[in-house]
């Protein structure tokens, strides 16, 4: 017998308010809570709820046959909470029938791998933590930020003790081979690696509702023709989505809930597969060979690679930023500041900042809340210059809290400047905008290259604030 692993991925981002109605150094509150209570109870009513409903459905009828992983970040689980607890509660009741597997990540769905090992390490330990709390088992198999890996992040989480990892199978890595069989970290072998069947996947994530696609409609049945279509070899078939496309990125009305609704039945009337989990596959399945990723890739656009979060002028400078704030944070004990460190690590903030417009432009465009990549940095930099004054005072205030028996220093006050929303906003409005296109000129030569204007842009925004002294 063969293996389909089914797994989702729930995440749902803190919006941050605009820059317009946020006033540096005195207003510290940086979420929209008005548009985060509304995006997370619609999705929980077109998606999450009926979802999990459907999901336990079938595990009632199928028993031990039918199987499903959920990966859940700690920002999602935060708003869940919040604002609709009844969707932790059916998460609980599918955890308690034992047929599903909840994966850790990090707490915040961030790029901390890419950077910092203690701070991924503390965020792991925080969502492995969580998920405990609420759903009364520690994660064995973890799946990172938007399937981040790479041989020395795969080390990272072999040392954390996760015996499973999830990532993207994707064809410059591959080459030749094939995603459908279980791997290994090139570094550590004890780490076993499943690696997701891109094209399947996307067939439901993107495709599935396209009346243009050659294949529409997609059936439950037509799904398992495709994967008796697979060699028959080949172990398992990894459908790695977001669970947002059950309901919220797939309608209804598209006929995603009855694709689900009956794929079991066609999968065991029709292929000699079965429904497993990332942890049964590790006790059933040795892997085939190492796989070498020595820079790291992500299931993001055609590349996949790291370019729809880093790699601009933008995304570059607000991640340094923050993460040279590391350090200082990590001296804080301040839970309103833990809190907003957290959250402002989220990927999708810099995910916002991605100044494509090639093959995944348009997917940018409309998961991006923002008129245009500068306006999200900007955004972005305020809350964050904001987050460092209270950082920096919190720092101060408690060096002062331990050394409060010292004689008392004389020393001049200190102001710091702030940046206003307003100025930079007409710095900005000044500035040239990414035009859809280079613009050329007669020669042929690009008279306004993207890096060029994210460059100008980035370091008006980002210059250092005086130092405003008074007195003598």
């Amino acid at each position: 017998m063969r293996s389909i692993c089914l797994y989702f991925q729930v995440h749902q981002p803190f919006r941050l308010r605009t820059y317009r109605f946020f006033n540096i150094g005195q207003d510290h509150h940086y979420y929209d809570d008005y548009q985060n209570r509304h995006i997370i109870r619609r999705v929980a009513e077109k998606s999450y709820l009926p979802a999990n409903n459907l999901m336990l459905d079938l595990i009632r009828e199928y028993g031990a046959a039918f199987k499903v992983s959920y990966s859940i970040s700690g920002t999602a689980l935060d708003q869940l909470q919040q604002h609709v607890p009844e969707v932790i509660n059916s998460f609980r009741r599918l955890a308690d029938t034992g047929q599903v597997e909840f994966l850790a990540e990090t707490y915040a769905h961030s790029l901390s791998s890419l950077t910092n090992k203690d701070e991924f390490v503390r965020q792991v330990e925080l969502h492995a933590s969580k998920v405990e709390e609420l759903f009364g088992k520690r994660p064995t198999t973890f799946r990172n930020t938007e399937l981040i890996y790479s041989d020395k992040i795969g080390e990272m989480v072999a040392e954390m003790g996760f015996h499973t990892m999830l990532t993207e199978g994707a064809k410059h890595v591959l080459g030749w081979k094939s995603p459908n069989y279980m791997y290994c970290n090139n570094i550590n072998p004890k780490l076993k690696v499943l690696l997701r069947n891109f094209r399947l996947s996307d067939d439901l994530t993107f495709r599935f509702s396209n009346q243009d696609w050659s294949e529409w409609p997609l059936t439950a049945e037509k799904f398992v023709k495709w994967l008796n279509n697979v060699e028959k070899k080949e172990e398992v078939v990894n459908l790695f989505l977001d669970y947002e496309t059950i309901g919220e990125h797939q309608w209804k009305e598209t006929g995603i809930f009855d694709f689900f609704r009956h794929l079991p039945e066609a999968v065991y009337s029709k292929s000699n597969f079965t429904f497993n989990t990332p942890e049964q596959l590790y006790h059933e399945l040795q892997p085939v060979s190492a796989i070498s990723v020595p820079h790291p890739i992500s299931w993001a656009d055609e590349e996949r690679d790291l370019t729809a979060w880093l790699g601009n002028e933008l995304q570059d400078e607000a991640f340094g930023k923050l993460y040279s704030y590391e350090s200082r944070v990590r001296n804080c004990k301040n839970p309103e500041i833990l809190k907003d460190w957290l959250y402002l690590q989220t990927s999708n903030h810099f995910y916002y900042m991605c100044t494509k417009w090639f093959s995944a432009g348009e997917v940018h465009k409309f998961f991006n809340p923002y008129g245009s990549p500068y306006e999200a940095f900007i955004n972005y930099m305020n809350v964050l210059s904001d987050f460092m004054i209270r950082v920096d005072e919190g720092c101060k205030a408690e060096i002062s809290v331990k050394t409060a028996d010292e004689p008392a220093k004389p020393a001049k006050q200190e102001k710091k400047a702030k940046i206003q929303p307003e100025k930079i906003a007409r710095q900005v409005k000044e500035t040239k905008i990414l035009p859809e296109k280079p613009v050329k000129d007669k020669t042929g030569k690009s008279k306004s290259s993207p890096e060029k204007v994210v460059k100008k842009v980035a370091k008006k925004v980002s210059t250092p604030a005086k130092v405003v002294k008074k007195g003598k």
